[in-house]
C-alpha cells in the first residue's frame, strides 16, 4: 500500500558502477509509485558527478562522508563532529521515506533509523537491526529483485525493463573525441578487465572472439581503465585483426556515449556490463556461477551469459562459494571460445 503524503525519500547506496546500475530498478519503482517527491541518493562523489544533469529518477546526490561500516572499515576511527553534522543536516531535511539497500544493514541500518525519517525499510540480515519494515538479506539472492522487494513494501510495485539510463550530450561529445562516429559501422566492444581476477576471462580467449568478429565485419574497440592497460594490450596483442585500445581514454560519462552507439559488447561480469544493459546495448556477459545469480538483469532480450560453474580454485582446491582463498586466479577457465562466440555472433546476427 502507497504511504500518504510522501515529498522526500532518501536512499542509501554509496558504492560502485555495477552496485549502482543493480538499483535502478527499484530506483524507477519509487518514482513512478511517487512521481511528486524528491528522491535523494545517499551515494559517493563518482556518483554526484555522473548523475549531475542526467535525466532520470534520483533527483539529486547527496555525497555521504565516510563512516566505520560505510565506506571505511568498521574499526576505523573517525572525526565525530563532520559525522555529526552530516546526521543533523540529513535529519533537518525531514524526509518521509530512508530505504536502505547497501547490504544487510549491520552498520547501515542504525545509520539509516538515525536520519529519523517518517518510515525506514530496507534489508535486514540476521545481525542487522530491524527496520520499520524490511526484506531478508542473504547470499545468493539477485539484488535487483530483491531491491525491488524493498520498494514493494511501501506500494511501488512497477518493474521497468525499458533504458533504465539515459545518456546525456555530454556522454556523446567525449564519446565522439574519442572515437569518431561512423554512420553504418558495427562496433563491438570488448571489456576483458573486472576489479576481481575470478571474474576474468583469459585474455588470449577474447582475442580468439575479437578476431570471428572482425572477419564478420566489425569494428573491434577494446575498453579499460588505466589501471587495466596492461590487460587491454595482453589482448589486442594476441590478435590477427586491428584492435582500437582505448584503455584510460574514457570517463564513466564517455563510456556511456560509446555504448549508445556500440552494436555489441562482450564482457567479463564488471561495471561496463551492467552499464550497457541498463542503456540498452545487446551484450554477451561471461560470468562466474554465483555472480551471474546475484546480477543477472531482469530483461533478457539483448542479454546472453555464458556461465562457468566452478566453486574450487584451480590452484589449491579450496571451495570459494562462501570464503575466498588467497590465490588470485581465474575462475572462468571452464567456458570455451566457443560458447562466447556462438553468443556473440547470434546477438550480431540478430542486430543486423
Amino acid at each position: 500500500m502507497l504511504l500518504a503524503d510522501v515529498k522526500k525519500i532518501v536512499v542509501l547506496r554509496p558504492n560502485a558502477v555495477g552496485d549502482f546500475i543493480f538499483s535502478l530498478p527499484c530506483l524507477h519503482a519509487l518514482k513512478v509509485a511517487y512521481p511528486e517527491a524528491s528522491i535523494a541518493y545517499l551515494g559517493r562523489q563518482w556518483h554526484a558527478e555522473f548523475l549531475a544533469g542526467r535525466p532520470g529518477p534520483i533527483d539529486k546526490v547527496v555525497v555521504i562522508p565516510p563512516f566505520p561500516g560505510l565506506g571505511l572499515l568498521p574499526e576505523s576511527d573517525v572525526e565525530l563532529a563532520p559525522t555529526e553534522h552530516f546526521i543533523h543536516t540529513m535529519q533537518e531535511a525531514a524526509f518521509d521515506l530512508a530505504v536502505q539497500i547497501y547490504g544487510g544493514g549491520r552498520y547501515a541500518n542504525p545509520f539509516i533509523r538515525r536520519l529519523n525519517a517518517r518510515l525506514a525499510i530496507g534489508m535486514r540480515s540476521t545481525d542487522a537491526a530491524p527496520l520499520d519494515r524490511w526484506v531478508p538479506y542473504g547470499s545468493l539472492q539477485n539484488r535487483r529483485l530483491q531491491m525491488l522487494e524493498v520498494a514493494s513494501l511501501v506500494g511501488a510495485d512497477t518493474i521497468h525493463t525499458g533504458v533504465e539510463l539515459q545518456v546525456t550530450d555530454r556522454d556523446r561529445l567525449e564519446a565522439d573525441a574519442v572515437l569518431p562516429h561512423r554512420p553504418g559501422a558495427r562496433l563491438v566492444l570488448i571489456q576483458p578487465g573486472a576489479s576481481d581476477r575470478r571474474r576474468c576471462w583469459p585474455v588470449e580467449r577474447f582475442a580468439e572472439v575479437a578476431d570471428q568478429l572482425a572477419r564478420h565485419g566489425a569494428i573491434i574497440a577494446v575498453n579499460g581503465t588505466q589501471q587495466e592497460a596492461q590487460i587491454v594490450r595482453a589482448m589486442t596483442a594476441r590478435m590477427h585483426y586491428p584492435a582500437i585500445d582505448l584503455s584510460g581514454r574514457l570517463s564513466l560519462s564517455g563510456l556511456c556515449g560509446l555504448l549508445e552507439r556500440t552494436t555489441l559488447l562482450v564482457s567479463n561480469d564488471t561495471g561496463p556490463l551492467h552499464l550497457a544493459l541498463a542503456i540498452g546495448t545487446p551484450a554477451v556477459g561471461i560470468y562466474w556461477l554465483t555472480n551471474l545469480v546475484e546480477s543477472g538483469p531482469l530483461s533478457q532480450q539483448r542479454h546472453r551469459s555464458v556461465l562457468s560453474a566452478r566453486l574450487h580454485c584451480p590452484v589449491c582446491g579450496a571451495a570459494n562459494l562462501k570464503t575466498r582463498c588467497p590465490h588470485d586466479v581465474s575462475f572462468l577457465d571452464d567456458v570455451s571460445v566457443e560458447e562466447v562466440s556462438a553468443a556473440a555472433m547470434e546477438m550480431l546476427d540478430a542486430e543486423r
